[in-house]
């Protein structure tokens, strides 16, 4: 049920946290005051103890699944995906598809589209198939090839048949790829951020392709490229062979790119998380959980784009070949992560986890921060920073 009410409790604002009531007017916030307010009625007024904090809805770019169910494999999985990463803080959500041969991305393209056509999600996300197979992660190799624009054309089309061609927002490739430079060009045109990952490239062809990719993405929402799950999927950085994580890095950090980081705990140490931030800020930084079917999940045996995986002791692994297979984090882990352990200011990691995604799909003047007139997406977090209660577009969502 939408509500006309008020909130009080300690916020996360851009500049820290903050004690003070926000009211809701329908799915909107009206006002943000900082400090107590007496003249609000009782049965207007929710109250939260000190021990909590309250957050602004965390924006997923890059999410493949959750509660044994993967997005482009049919839409109530997709569905039941969604409400998990929902009822665990995510109120904006992109749905991820990993690499797979044209026709199978075709339907899982119309399938998710659906659900970005009611509201469901803020958009698809194309995790291939233009990537390295030497960087390939949980990518299936055999599916993998050079870049192919006639796809784009298709998956566009498959989009517009569910009434949203303009549901893909965000395509991973290798530049390596795509030595021509023409990938990005052809993705600006259907209006789509182009993001490098699973790459094996050097740090020249890197930089040269990402310099390619910011100049094509001021022409779509957002503006600017991403980098797909920074450190992950790409060769480690080295004095000598410094590679894609360098000049990604260097992209993000002059704020023309913004860097994904899976701060799950598995896929990256404290330490590079805190670097990362250090280097970069959280204006250039958006923390993704890289979820996939297993998160919410037991232990035990899944799959990913029909890749085997073994779940076991927090993480999500190929059952034949080596690497992680996604996360089987929620968004809201992620930030406590980077918070608790990286030792990130809570305003900074929640700014990493809401305005900064929210800024790259172009939806920062609706989402991503707890200001006057915006979307009244937040996130209840106890004492431990884990999820009580979530509020989307001014409802509270019944836990999953």
């Amino acid at each position: 049920m939408t509500l006309s009410t008020a909130i009080k409790g300690r916020f996360v604002l851009a500049d820290g946290v903050h004690r003070g009531v926000v009211s809701i007017a329908g799915d909107r916030i009206g006002s943000v005051t900082p400090g107590a307010v007496g003249s609000i009625a009782p049965g207007g007024l929710e109250q939260f103890d000190d021990d909590h904090v309250i957050v602004p809805g965390f924006v997923d770019l890059h999410c493949h699944g959750a509660a044994g169910g993967e997005y482009g494999v049919g839409v109530d999985p997709a569905r039941r995906a969604s409400a998990y990463h929902l009822a665990h803080g995510s109120t904006t959500q992109v749905a991820s598809l990993v690499s797979n041969v044209p026709q199978v991305l075709e339907r899982g393209v119309r399938e998710c589209a659906e659900l970005v056509a009611d509201g469901t999600l803020a958009g698809i996300h194309l995790e291939g198939p233009f990537l390295s197979t030497v960087r390939c992660g949980a990518q299936n190799p055999a599916v993998l090839t050079d870049v192919d624009p006639r796809l784009v054309e298709a998956l566009v089309e498959a989009c517009a048949q569910a009434g949203v061609p303009d549901a893909i927002v965000q395509w991973t490739y290798a530049p390596e790829r795509d030595l021509e430079g023409v990938f990005p060009r052809c993705l600006a045109d259907a209006g789509i951020l182009p993001a490098i990952g699973h790459t094996d490239a050097d740090a020249v062809t890197t930089r040269i392709a990402m310099e390619v990719c910011v100049a094509q993405a001021e022409r779509v929402r957002g503006g600017r490229p991403l980098v797909t799950h920074l450190f992950n999927g790409m060769p480690s950085l080295h004095h000598r062979s410094p590679g894609p994580v360098a000049a990604t890095i260097a992209a993000a950090a002059s704020g023309s790119a913004v860097a994904e980081v899976i701060s799950d705990g598995q896929h990256l140490d404290a330490e590079t998380v805190r670097f990362v931030f250090d280097t970069v800020g959280a204006g250039s930084i958006a923390l993704i959980t890289d979820a996939m079917a297993a998160c919410g999940m037991p232990d035990g045996a899944y799959s990913l784009g029909g890749q085997d995986v073994e779940v076991a002791h927090g993480a999500a692994r190929l059952v034949h070949g080596e690497g992680l297979a996604g996360s089987i984090a929620p968004l809201v882990d992620c930030l406590r992560f980077a918070v608790r352990q990286a030792g990130i200011p809570l305003h900074e990691a929640a700014r990493a986890a809401s305005a900064t995604p929210a800024s790259v799909l172009g939806i920062d003047d609706h989402v991503g921060s707890i200001e006057p007139g915006k979307l009244a997406d937040l996130v209840v977090l106890d004492g431990d920073l884990r999820v009580v209660r979530v509020m989307r577009r001014g409802a509270w969502v019944d836990a999953a």
